[in-house]
């Protein structure tokens, strides 16, 4: 299913033995724009740290609710690996994060969670990746900081970055909804990470290889429409792009 993020953060986070917060924050990385982790806010309870969640340990979403299931108990989330508040998520504490869970690294293997295409929760045969395979460095970002970016045309500035479009099965950010407010008043529209050519992340900047005319034709995103797959493939359609699906479904074949 298609979430909005700010439509996530203050959803409610169950654990094995009770409720432990609200996300308050999601983090992604700069390279496949997936979600790697959801920040707590856990009130009073471990208040000097950052408490992060690893989608591995997600079960389910449950938007009447306003809810999210986490295969893990208060204890295991108290004894995982701490990082400050005011500090950035580093590849060591990664490494010391993973270990402790047993989940496989995400920055290990070629695709987007490592070794596997896909979120492995309980893999009956632990998959590793070849030695031969280097880990790569992720830069994480805060969806809640990145809101507000610019987005560049390749013949002009069309608009900024409203809020992200999440998958809650694969935590792939599959969409950025761009506000075109200041250039055709009242319309969103939707942008794929994937035709993204690169951000400046000093300039608050994402560049995607498309006229700014492209743009302004594509469908229309409202709050009140559901993104369907009739929807999308419409939207993909009139950029002439495959579909994630398809792409993704190739990949999960290929690695079989």
């Amino acid at each position: 299913m298609l979430n909005k993020a700010q439509t996530l953060n203050g959803f409610r986070l169950h654990c094995l033995d009770g409720e432990i917060g609200k996300v308050k924050e999601l983090y992604f990385d700069d390279r496949y724009w997936t979600i790697r982790y959801l920040i707590a806010d856990t009130g009073n309870w471990l208040a000097d740290r950052q408490v992060l969640i690893s989608p591995h340990a997600l079960t389910s979403v449950n938007k009447e609710k306003q809810s999210i299931a986490v295969d893990l108990s208060k204890k295991q989330i108290e004894d995982s690996p701490t990082v400050d508040r005011d500090k950035p998520v580093s590849r060591q504490f990664e490494d010391k994060y993973y270990g402790h869970f047993g989940w496989p690294q995400y920055y290990v293997g070629p695709y987007m969670w490592g070794a596997y295409p896909y979120i492995e929760h309980a893999p009956k045969i632990r998959r590793e990746s070849p030695q031969s395979q280097k880990a790569w460095n992720p830069s994480l970002r805060s969806t809640n900081h990145v809101s507000g970016y610019h987005i560049q045309a390749t013949d002009g500035e069309v608009g900024h970055i409203e809020d992200f479009v999440v998958d809650d099965e694969t935590w792939a950010i599959r969409y950025l909804i761009v506000d075109t407010r200041n250039w055709w008043p009242g319309k969103k529209v939707l942008v794929s990470p994937n035709w993204i050519e690169r951000v400046s992340w000093d300039r608050s900047k994402v560049f995607v290889n498309l006229l700014r005319e492209t743009i302004k034709k594509s469908p229309e995103y409202t709050e009140k429409s559901l993104i369907e797959r009739d929807y999308e493939a419409g939207l993909h359609r009139h950029y002439n792009r495959q579909g994630y699906w398809v792409e993704e479904l190739a990949v999960q074949e290929h690695s079989r």
